[in-house]
């Protein structure tokens, strides 16, 4: 992905615009936000996991399906 309001600053030297211009590195970027996104989540689930009350619910719930 090239952003072309940066090629025609006069005041950018070369290697500055390319670097502005190089997109390399984006990806891995992008799938870091996920991973530490999907890291959050897993925090926030083991914690409600965690709970006394969601550890209630789930616990009959399994008994209740092992009962059948």
């Amino acid at each position: 992905m090239t952003d072309t309001s940066t090629t025609h600053r006069p005041g950018l030297g070369p290697r500055l615009r390319h670097r502005l211009q190089d997109d390399r590195g984006s990806a891995t970027a992008e799938y870091a936000v996920v991973i530490l996104a999907a890291v959050a989540f897993a925090g926030v689930l083991v914690a409600v996991m965690r709970s006394g009350e969601v550890q209630g619910i789930l616990t009959e719930l399994v008994r209740g399906a092992l009962s059948l």
